[in-house]
Formats: structure tokens, sequence, C-alpha cells
């Protein structure tokens, strides 16, 4: 985007909004992360990967343009819980954002402590040639009494999931 063009920031055709009325974070963010619902980790995984935007909650069915749109040539990452629910959220999300020619970096699984029921595991692999890469974000007990995810210390397994998102999306590992 250059200086002065506008952007489409609504994600509704035809409305365009100048860039000064964009957030700031949107504008210095250099990954984009989209919940494939509310409560999938989105958040936290934008805290633990800074500088990244979170987009919130997808509603891919009211805006289906708007995360390619506003991820444009940033990576986008989307994230999701480990459950059949959340699997087919997920796929209407990759779907909407693969259906505009867009392409997502990664799909995050963010355990939410429990093990991954079949169903789930296997509407996962049928996304896995729609996304560059799948990384499973274990369960992170220190997570449940911490107000900011920012302050929790990382299990190495957490770390190694972080380091497999940011190879993914171009960034330098943190462990070697």
């Amino acid at each position: 985007m250059h200086a002065g063009e506008s952007q489409p920031a609504s994600g509704e055709p035809g409305r365009e909004e100048p860039p000064w009325l964009l957030p700031v974070v949107w504008h210095r963010a250099d990954l984009v992360i989209w919940g494939a619902h509310g409560g999938a980790g989105a958040t936290t995984l934008a805290t633990w990967l800074q500088p990244a935007w979170d987009m919130g909650p997808a509603r891919p069915a009211a805006r289906p343009r708007y995360p390619a749109r506003v991820a444009a040539s940033r990576p986008l990452i989307i994230a999701c819980r480990p459950t059949a629910w959340s699997a087919r959220a997920v796929t209407t999300a990759v779907t909407a954002v693969t259906g505009t020619g867009s392409r997502v970096t990664v799909l995050a699984i963010v355990s939410d402590g429990w093990p991954e029921p079949p169903a789930a595991t296997a509407r996962f692999r049928l996304l896995e040639p729609h996304v560059q890469a799948i990384v499973r974000v274990p369960f992170v007990p220190g997570l449940r009494l911490a107000d900011d995810p920012a302050g929790v210390a990382l299990p190495r397994r957490a770390i190694r999931a972080l380091d497999d998102i940011r190879a993914a999306v171009g960034r330098p590992r943190l462990i070697h």
C-alpha cells in the first residue's frame, strides 16, 4: 500500500477508508492473527508473537473478504481449538480466505488441555493442502491464573510451537 492510498477496512465492497482512519496497530503489525471463533487463542498468540494484530473472531459469512484484504502481503495466522466444532469453524474461515485467492500461512491449533477428538483431527488433515503450515500449540496451565499472557512462563513445548510459527512466517526462531 502506498502513502495516500485508501485501504478497504470494512471488508464491504466499495467501501474505502483512508489509512489514517485505520488503527495504528494495523500499520505496524507484521502478522495478522484471526480467531476461527471466539476464545480460539488469537489474543494470546498475538501477545506472544508481537508485533502482531489480533483481528478477533472470524465472521466469514458477514465479511468473507475482510481477512484477506487486511492481511494483504502479511502472513495470516488462523487460530482455533482442538475440538470438532472448532475444526468446522476453522474450515469455514480457511475457505473464506482461500476462496478470495489469498492464503493462510499458519493454522494454529491452540490446546485447551483435553485430547483432540478424532473428528477434529480428520478435519484438520483435510485442511493441510489449504494452509502453509499447521502448528499445534500445547496447553499452558499458567494461562488459567494469569491476567496477562505476556507474563506467563512458557514451557519448552510451547516455545517450540511458537518457533514453528515464526519459521512458517519467515521470522527467526528463538531456540536453536
